[in-house]
């Protein structure tokens, strides 16, 4: 496979190589992907966590135990007011 890279990301890898922190360009990029690998990981668990806290929220407010949103709504704002109250 053969990779153009854009004139930034050459300047950025070749920043990095005379940073110290690495000794070539493939040392860059190797934690680039790694990094990326990461991202995308945790972007899966966070999906499948919020999927998962949406399906507990279907079946709470099924189930008749939800707020109704003004309830949320005025209680946020009191503790909202508390707060201010407490810093000035």
């Amino acid at each position: 496979m053969n990779i153009q890279l854009k004139p930034e990301h050459e300047q950025f890898i070749q920043a990095q190589i005379a940073s110290s922190r690495f000794t070539n360009a493939d040392e860059v990029i190797d934690i680039a992907f790694q990094l990326l690998e990461k991202l995308n990981s945790d972007y899966v668990s966070w999906i499948e966590e919020t999927r998962q806290k949406v399906d507990i929220a279907i079946s709470e407010i099924e189930r008749g135990e939800g707020l109704d949103g003004e309830t949320v709504v005025m209680e946020i704002l009191e503790r909202f007011q508390k707060a201010r109250e407490g810093t000035e």
